[in-house]
């Protein structure tokens, strides 16, 4: 008997009278909620819009669960499709199974189709988003504690996960949670995301591209501790194959978009520095605050109405010196 361990939830699922509420579509909703909310302070501070990227969330995240569910049963076909097994679960959801490849794959496209129609550079809305899209899958993640699934092979570790009851007919024991050693990775992939952003400055997709490749690095090794049942080619896992396929494209696109395309975009939204005040002062698009330039312009009334008495000052001292010249004459 384990002294300590990491205990699993009796029940994925909680009755609130008729609704249902599953732990898994929770984690993946309040995921969704942190990655607008931190996606949405990152544009304003790039110069956007207030609830720009709420906006395009709306099409990006229909767009990743359908990408995500496509991608699951597409490589896990025959959970859905072989002897003895009802197609219809296939559209079961809330019971887990999304793909992060199909998810990311499909909600940029739908991140594109958002973008395209506000005039946004999709470069840099994926860079502001990226941090939050890691946080959102580090809590995700925890859905699959809900659904007492994808653990890894069995340890007596102290933080072994108990693992009481399973849907792929595993015995209960202890097994290695890498469900939390996947969430605490993507914790540090989004904080490593945002101080090389700070650091650096990366523009042009290439904070995104940096998580891309950081959270690829994490997926091959905490993909190669689990045990359950997966399609394998050569040997490894086909996520694994993917981790690492996607994992080069990332860093070779950081490496010639650095080249390319130096520095960070000027502008990620136009007109939106007219909209308004932004951190209590209104901006134009050169980062004057409105304030400074109505000082500016008081400054100068200021100055040409004392111009224009040192005018008059400077015209009375010449009608008296006239007026003296004069009389010295008639004398």
């Amino acid at each position: 008997m384990e002294l300590a361990y990491i205990p699993s939830p009796s029940r994925g699922v909680l009755h609130l009278g008729p609704i249902p509420l599953r732990g898994y579509a929770f984690c993946i909703i309040i995921g969704v909620f942190v990655a607008v909310w931190l996606g949405n302070r990152r544009w304003i501070a790039r110069g956007g819009r207030a609830g720009t990227v709420a906006d395009i969330a709306v099409w990006a995240v229909p767009f990743g669960l359908i990408g995500g569910r496509l991608y699951h049963v597409i490589t896990d076909y025959e959970l859905y499709f072989s002897e003895g097994r009802d197609w219809v679960d296939a559209f079961k959801i809330w019971e887990g199974g999304l793909g992060i490849w199909g998810a990311i794959a499909f909600g940029a496209l739908g991140a594109w189709i958002g973008c395209r129609r506000r005039g946004i550079p999709l470069p840099a809305y994926a860079d502001a988003v990226a941090p939050g899209i890691a946080f959102a899958q580090a809590i995700g993640r925890w859905g699959n504690w809900f659904n007492q699934e994808l653990y890894g092979r069995e340890t007596d570790l102290p933080w072994a996960l108990h693992i009481t009851s399973s849907a792929d007919g595993r015995v209960p024991g202890y097994y290695h949670p890498t469900f939390l050693y996947e969430s605490l990775w993507c914790i540090g992939v989004a904080l490593l995301v945002i101080w090389a952003d700070r650091r650096f400055k990366l523009g042009h997709g290439r904070a995104f591209a940096l998580y891309v490749a950081a959270y690829c690095a994490g997926r091959f090794w905490i993909e190669y501790m689990r045990v359950d049942e997966a399609h394998e080619i050569l040997g490894l896992r086909l996520n694994n194959w993917t981790a690492l396929f996607v994992f080069l494209l990332a860093v070779l696109y950081i490496v010639l978009s650095a080249r390319m395309r130096p520095g960070r975009e000027p502008v990620v939204e136009p007109g939106a520095a007219d909209d308004g005040p932004k951190d209590g002062a209104d901006t134009d698009a050169d980062g004057t605050a409105e304030g400074d330039k109505d000082a500016e312009a008081a400054q100068d009334t200021e100055d040409s109405k004392t111009g224009d008495t040192k005018s008059e000052d400077t015209q009375s001292e010449d009608d008296e010196a006239k007026d003296e010249a004069g009389s010295a004459k008639k004398s």
